[in-house]
């Protein structure tokens, strides 16, 4: 599947705007859906799965924060987040809760396909890598992007999965902050980003919760973060 043949969800209530998108990606070739609210987008995910989620922060009844935690809770799509507010303090509040990307209206519709397209690409397998990947106790299957823990599935989201997905083709390997950023998020890092720290401590959590210590991806102050071998197989 190419990028362009994929299917999306915009989550928006502004009515006119959703229209316009609509119109505008279909042209560029995406088949596209739309919900007018938080709880009608979850009743369409629960029938039919996109591929990736538009969603809007300002939505009557839930916001797009609460949706977006519980899509991040329930499913494993990826998701640009819309906001009429270019704060600063908001979009990285997205991008902490597990938004793959996050734009200010207004905007141009092209530059959201292009985000789009982006996204798309870095969710999709790595090409020309194993598909499959062990380290310790920890087995990732990168073309159905699903982690399993001794066996037992543990829900990522698409950002922790590929922070993830790199750290695991280079077991003890230090491999930088700012190499981090480029290989799993697809983007520089800049000063002051702490998503990739933050991306970090929500991994750790995770694999405790699934009885692996979190301790396993050792921070080297002034140079990165390494998957520990060792500590990967050890349990909590």
């Amino acid at each position: 599947m190419s990028a362009n043949d994929a299917r999306l969800l915009i989550i928006d209530d502004d009515l006119e705007l959703a229209q316009m998108l609509v119109e505008f990606l279909e042209l560029e070739g995406f088949s596209v859906d739309t919900a007018a609210s938080g709880e009608a987008a979850l009743q369409h995910l629960q029938t039919s799965l996109p591929d990736l989620v538009i969603l809007d922060v300002m939505l009557p009844g839930i916001d797009g924060f609460a949706v977006l935690q519980q899509i991040r809770g329930r499913f494993d799509l990826p998701v640009i987040m819309l906001t009429a507010r270019g704060d600063e303090a908001e979009r990285i509040h997205g991008l902490q809760e597990g938004a793959d990307d996050y734009l200010a209206k207004p905007f141009n519709p092209l530059e959201l396909t292009a985000r789009v397209q982006n996204v798309l690409r870095r969710s999709s397998p790595s090409r020309g890598q194993p598909d499959s990947l062990e380290v310790g106790l920890l087995a990732m299957n990168v073309a159905r992007r699903e982690l399993q823990v001794a066996k037992r599935t543990v829900r990522l989201t698409a950002a922790e999965m590929r922070l993830l997905e790199v750290l695991m083709r280079s077991p003890g390997d230090v491999i930088a902050r700012d190499a981090l950023s480029e290989q799993a998020l697809k983007r520089p890092l800049v000063a002051y980003d702490r998503s990739i720290d933050t991306l970090i401590s929500k991994l750790r959590r995770k694999l405790e919760d699934a009885g692996v210590t979190g301790q396993c991806i050792r921070s080297l102050r002034g140079h990165g973060y390494v998957l520990d071998p060792e500590q990967a197989g050890a349990p909590r």
